[in-house]
């Protein structure tokens, strides 16, 4: 029983970030827009956070002044979801997955701007490999240059949302934290899609339309979109999130971090299997992507050096 203990906590990481790579596979599958797709994963996402415990209590903590910093990273937050979804619907699930790992990279050079903390030199040259990797995963071709730029938009808006999560979060609820900042999202772009259309086009975000089949299908099976969306929205979303937070109770930050490495990784694979991407890639994109790859798992092992430096010198 003490060694199923013992494992519980990285077998609950390794099923969010397998979860966590799944929402490039879902976001393919679903017919909607980006910006359809991201309005009904705010919501639905929003309702399952509030299904669990302690949720309203931790409401009650957080102080004004806070709720106004979590309901603009709630903003953020939807802008990179718009984006993110945008990257896999100019492109395919490989592209936006390979630019998504760039977000590492972001985060260094962030860091160290919103938290004030020290500028590490090893994550530029970190940084300059992934820029290389960014470089060879162009030549995939012009018609993958929208989805590249969308695709580094929305790593760009991951880095700057989790960092400024990190500088913010303190000793809050996470899972409140996070319902603040997804109800926000939601409300953000509740108005500024009528703005963005023009209109208010009730029939286009409509969960019911018998135009929203996927043109995809799953073990040859069309399946209404409704039904990816709360995949999408309850799996994807709410359950992977508490399961990313419960695993931090038995492994450490490092192990974690290594194994959220893997949500690229698992989504390309994912979508290779589904998509049969593999066609429109080249051997550019893969040596590309692998260099990005090994600077993103290369990052915490020197980082978990240096430290360690640090503590046998004082």
């Amino acid at each position: 029983m003490s060694k199923l203990k013992e494992y519980k906590p990285y077998f609950e990481i390794h099923t969010a970030v397998f979860l966590f790579g799944f929402t490039a596979i879902l976001g393919k599958f679903i017919a909607f827009d980006e910006l359809a797709l991201v309005w009904h994963r705010m919501w639905i996402a929003v309702f399952g956070l509030l299904l669990f415990p302690g949720v309203f209590q931790g409401f009650r903590q957080i102080q004004k002044k806070d709720v106004i910093t979590f309901a603009i990273i709630g903003v953020i937050v939807s802008l990179h979801w718009v984006s993110f979804f945008a990257s896999i619907k100019l492109g395919n699930v490989s592209v936006a997955l390979a630019c998504m790992a760039t977000s590492a990279l972001f985060i260094s050079l962030l860091e160290p701007i919103i938290t004030k903390s020290k500028f590490l030199w090893f994550e530029l040259v970190l940084g300059i490999f992934v820029i290389a990797g960014i470089l060879l995963i162009l030549d995939i071709g012009q018609a993958y240059y929208l989805s590249i730029a969308t695709g580094l938009l929305a790593a760009f808006l991951a880095a700057l949302f989790s960092t400024l999560n990190k500088k913010h979060l303190k000793q809050y609820n996470p899972i409140s934290v996070s319902a603040i900042e997804l109800l926000t999202g939601f409300l953000f772009l509740t108005c500024v899609i009528p703005i963005y259309e023009g209109e208010i086009n009730f029939e286009k975000y409509s969960l019911f339309g018998d135009d929203l089949l996927s043109k995809y299908t799953l073990f040859g099976v069309y399946i209404h979109s409704f039904w990816y969306l709360l995949a999408l929205g309850i799996l994807c979303t709410s359950v992977a999130y508490v399961l990313a937070l419960s695993s931090l109770r038995g492994i450490s930050a490092f192990s974690a971090g290594l194994a959220v490495n893997l949500e690229p990784v698992y989504g390309i694979l994912m979508a290779i299997v589904l998509f049969k991407e593999d066609k429109q890639l080249t051997t550019s994109f893969y040596l590309g992507t692998g260099l990005i790859f090994v600077s993103v798992f290369i990052h915490p092992i020197v980082n978990r050096i240096q430290r360690k430096r640090k503590t046998v010198l004082l």
